[in-house]
């Protein structure tokens, strides 16, 4: 896959990765894309098909896997989740730097294709931060809560695995966490730039 290395940004539901790609998205207009992932849950309210997710069913989604479609793909929660190789393709095409949000299962298997993205890690500070900003959201049952818990608790393990990341960010502070991330992008996010100019 040729244009820029695309970026890999993983970390557990509530350590603020969406706050901050959101951000660089718009501070960065023309530089970034977003992959759009497939998922067979069900759209909340104000998500579009085609832009929040591709929205599909098991059996669809279950037959692109099996021909090799996905360069990842997890079950969460009951539902499946992936990333397709036209997703990121469509994203390179355009001369941007392609934004995969994806959890460490989906790392672990990105590692084993030819990618080669820029991998970063988003933490939170603390279990106990995390268990608020989830709270706080007000869109879990206790039930679904527990579950984003416990699969955070797995991926702040498995994160500080040496050599998985090349970068790991703790978003115990918005501005800083931003800065951070900024800096490691600098040199694809210049190359994006004068290619265009």
């Amino acid at each position: 896959m040729s244009g820029p290395r695309p970026v890999v940004l993983s970390g557990p539901s509530g350590a603020g990765k969406s706050t901050l790609m959101k951000r660089l998205m718009k501070e960065h207009e023309g530089v970034f894309g977003f992959s759009v992932s497939h998922t067979t849950r069900n759209p909340r309210p104000g998500e579009e098909d085609g832009k929040d997710y591709h929205f599909t069913t098991r059996e669809a989604m279950q037959e692109g896997i099996e021909k090799g479609d996905f360069i990842e793909n997890a079950e969460f929660s009951g539902n499946l989740y992936g990333t397709s190789k036209a997703a990121i393709e469509d994203v390179q095409a355009q001369n941007l730097i392609c934004i995969l949000d994806v959890d460490i299962q989906g790392v672990n298997r990105i590692k084993e294709t030819d990618l080669n993205p820029i991998y970063i890690s988003i933490q939170p500070p603390s279990m106990e931060i995390l268990e608020k900003r989830l709270r706080d959201r007000q869109t879990e049952t206790e039930e679904s809560l527990q579950k984003r818990l416990e699969a955070a608790r797995i991926d702040m393990e498995l994160s500080k695995e040496p050599g998985v990341f090349d970068v790991i960010i703790i978003n115990d502070d918005l501005e800083r966490a931003y800065e951070e991330l900024k800096d490691i992008l600098s040199e694809e996010i210049q190359k994006v730039q004068e290619a265009k100019s």
